[in-house]
């Protein structure tokens, strides 16, 4: 496996590395969106440095309990109606709608961030995802420095090492040569400029922000910079990743030390320490996952192995599930893997990291966004393994987490992993980050609208 390693920049004089930062980060999703941010908040409020989290109201106890200053946007009902939608979780039209929504979104963001920035002073810099459009606004409006923030390698769209979005797309993708990937990048449609286009090019003439001709090509990464919160031996880096990047490890926090496990999980785990159980989620904002759930309750009893089922909605439950299955609405995963014997879950990266730094086999549904390239990427390691939700029936599940079990190779890749990802090493990245993020702050001005 490739070293830990980040990539090369010009080291910042003395003067710039002593004065703390101004630092308002907006992400944009569900909880594996947001904890990486919280994540780098806490980290950075450590280290001195000034900081502001401005996201959906849903997290507003995730950011009280890591200590964070926090701005609410909307109301948690708009956050559960988006993750309600049937289409949220398929193939295409789940970008669509995370798409519309993420540009609907962008005008109440780009206002909280201007009146705050009005009242308390504007921040040296601003951190975001993608589908932070009101962050690329606040940039192009204002002249403050922004920093795309990857969590995914799905969301570098390289000709060289080209992402899984569409599986039966990615089947064409991958014969054609390089330079005609590039040039379809370039020049071809795209599901950005297709379904949140229209809606920002209104945003950007309201507040009098010139558009890009192509959202996808001008805004999808901010020139100030781009910070890639992944290994290398996961996605190495390509030759049409965006310049001025840094490339450290996974963010990992689950707020475990906030959320410590319960006594009856605690008592339900040390019962099963002979057959560790496996753990089941279907993501921390999926509502729509009975199938899910029905189908991993059916292939434990098949294999005759516990069970800990996590979801939010624990209504979606099968009913009359026997003792040898837990269930819980929430469980920081860092505690709950290191007393499993394999992880089944949707492929979120964040989820998938977790998995990693705990060291067992996982299993993957992956059904929309970055999930099908995280599965293809986890089983290139093997340390792991997939199953469309058309593959997901309790004799498949109950199979693949048979060999999953007792196969040496996938065994020993999965103990690996827990080398390659850690909190020390995620931690350790930190004073690279701050370094890179000042002198980013102080080399990447933007100029104002």
């Amino acid at each position: 496996m490739v070293p830990f390693r980040v990539t090369r920049f010009p080291r910042p004089s003395n003067s710039i590395l002593s004065l703390p930062l101004k630092i308002a980060l907006l992400p944009f999703g569900s909880a594996g969106d947001v904890l990486p941010f919280v994540w780098l908040a806490r980290h950075l409020q450590a280290h001195g440095h000034e900081t502001l989290l401005i996201t959906a109201s849903l997290f507003k106890k995730h950011a009280a309990a890591a200590g964070i200053p926090f701005i609410p946007i909307g109301e948690d009902s708009e956050f559960e109606t988006l993750m309600r939608d049937p289409r949220i979780w398929k193939l295409g039209s789940g970008t669509k709608a995370i798409l519309e929504y993420a540009a609907r979104s962008a005008e109440v963001f780009y206002h909280t961030l201007a009146t705050h920035s009005t009242a308390h002073g504007a921040p040296d810099i601003i951190l975001g995802p993608v589908t932070a459009f009101g962050a690329r606004l606040t940039r192009e409006k204002m002249g403050i420095p922004l920093i795309t923030v990857h969590l995914q390698p799905a969301v570098l769209f390289s000709a060289h090492d080209t992402p899984i979005i569409l599986p039966s797309l990615h089947r064409l993708l991958r014969i054609l040569p390089v330079s005609l990937k590039s040039f379809l990048f370039r020049h071809g449609p795209n599901p950005l400029d297709l379904f949140a286009g229209p809606i920002l090019r209104r945003l950007c003439n309201q507040l009098q922000v010139p558009p890009p001709k192509s959202f996808f090509r001008q805004w999808w990464d901010s020139p100030d910079g781009s910070l890639i919160l992944f290994p290398e031996w996961f996605a190495s880096p390509q030759p049409d990743w965006p310049p001025n990047h840094l490339q450290t490890a996974f963010p990992l926090e689950d707020l475990a030390a906030e959320n410590p496990l319960s006594d009856d999980l605690t008592a339900f785990l040390n019962r099963h320490q002979k057959t560790p159980p496996v753990v089941f989620t279907a993501g921390s904002a999926n509502v729509q996952a009975a199938a899910f759930f029905a189908s991993a309750a059916t292939a434990l009893t098949k294999i005759n192995r516990p069970g800990v089922f996590v979801t939010r909605d624990l209504t979606q439950l099968p009913p009359n599930l026997p003792d040898s299955i837990h269930t819980a609405e929430y469980v920081a995963f860092g505690p709950l893997l290191r007393h499993s014997g394999a992880f089944v879950h949707h492929g979120g990266i964040g989820t998938l990291s977790q998995g990693f730094a705990a060291g067992v086999p996982q299993l993957i549904m992956p059904m929309a966004h970055d999930q099908p390239d995280n599965a293809a990427r986890l089983l290139r390691l093997n340390a792991g393994s997939f199953l469309t939700p058309r593959q997901f029936t309790p004799d498949r599940v109950a199979s693949a987490l048979s060999h999953l079990l007792q196969d040496p190779h996938v065994i020993a890749n999965a103990r690996a992993m827990a080398n390659q990802v850690s909190a020390a090493q995620s931690t350790a990245s930190i004073p690279t980050i701050i370094q890179w993020l000042q002198h980013r702050a102080t080399s990447g001005k933007a100029n104002p609208a």
